[in-house]
């Protein structure tokens, strides 16, 4: 039975009561610590790891194998000039990036309560360490989607990946502004987990990873895109594979995950103090 630190208790709830410009500071001023729980999560992922850093492509690419065959073969879909392939990887590696950094922020807690349990550190610490550490498998598999366009003479390069920055950015805010309200639940209510993981199944679907956005009824499309992994998406298509400038559903996602990171982060910061109780 792990035995909790009072001394860390009392830290955690005077930390809970400080304004959010004090909580900010506190925060940067452990980012060495950050850093080097991002490095060590990276390195405890491919430590033992017979194809190391390949992982990071294979569950897009799987997952792109086969809804290129279902979706080449068997039920057509028309994504115009750009094979289907190249079509649904673009979605497939900003998803799996999402995905995988949420299932990863939720389990940061629980995975390491006899940490929390003996030391006090700002907690964010492991949920943003957990996103961080993902994002070195989005750069591998984002070099695999540019062999691909490479390879299928799409052409990608243009002023408009200027927005990449921005759109990664909006996606990691709601990533972080969801995972660190899954993280918190999930120390009380450890079934939260599956149930995230279930809601991120059925949200794949009512995203436009498989389908072009063509496919949505026209006077559906402005609540389609209140969904922000919509206009997310639909921003990577829009610059990778078009050359063009994303559309004014980016500022509809930009919004909403913005205030998702604000929601999630409050609540992260109001439950903090308990953490340590719950053994």
């Amino acid at each position: 039975m792990t035995v909790v630190n009072p001394a860390v208790i009392e830290a955690t709830a005077q930390a809970t009561t400080r304004p959010a410009s004090a909580r900010f500071r506190h925060l940067f001023a452990h980012r060495d610590l950050l850093l080097a729980w991002t490095l060590r999560t990276i390195r405890a992922r491919y430590k033992q790891s017979v194809i190391g850093g390949l992982w990071a492509v294979l569950q897009p690419t799987a997952s792109t194998a086969i809804f290129s065959l279902v979706f080449t073969y068997f039920v057509a879909i028309d994504t115009g000039n750009i094979p289907y392939i190249v079509f649904s990887y673009v979605a497939m590696v900003p998803w799996t990036l999402f995905t995988s950094s949420i299932a990863d922020m939720v389990d940061s807690l629980v995975a390491n309560m006899n940490l929390v349990s003996k030391i006090y550190f700002p907690r964010e610490i492991l949920p943003i360490s957990a996103m961080l550490a993902r994002l070195l498998d989005f750069a591998i598999a984002l070099a695999l989607l540019i062999l691909l366009m490479v390879y299928y003479r799409i052409p990608f390069l243009s002023f408009n990946l200027l927005y990449l920055p921005l759109i990664l950015g909006i996606q990691i805010a709601l990533a972080l502004g969801l995972g660190f309200m899954g993280a918190a639940l999930n120390v009380f209510y450890r079934d939260v987990k599956h149930l995230i993981m279930l809601g991120l199944q059925i949200w794949l679907y009512a995203s436009p990873i498989i389908y072009p956005v063509t496919k949505v009824p026209a006077w559906l499309r402005p609540y389609y895109f209140l969904n922000p992994m919509s206009g997310v998406i639909e921003a990577y298509r829009a610059i990778l594979l078009s050359q063009q400038a994303p559309g004014s559903y980016l500022i509809s996602a930009g919004a909403i995950s913005l205030v998702v990171l604000v929601i999630g982060y409050y609540f992260f910061k109001q439950v903090e103090f308990q953490f340590a109780d719950v053994v």
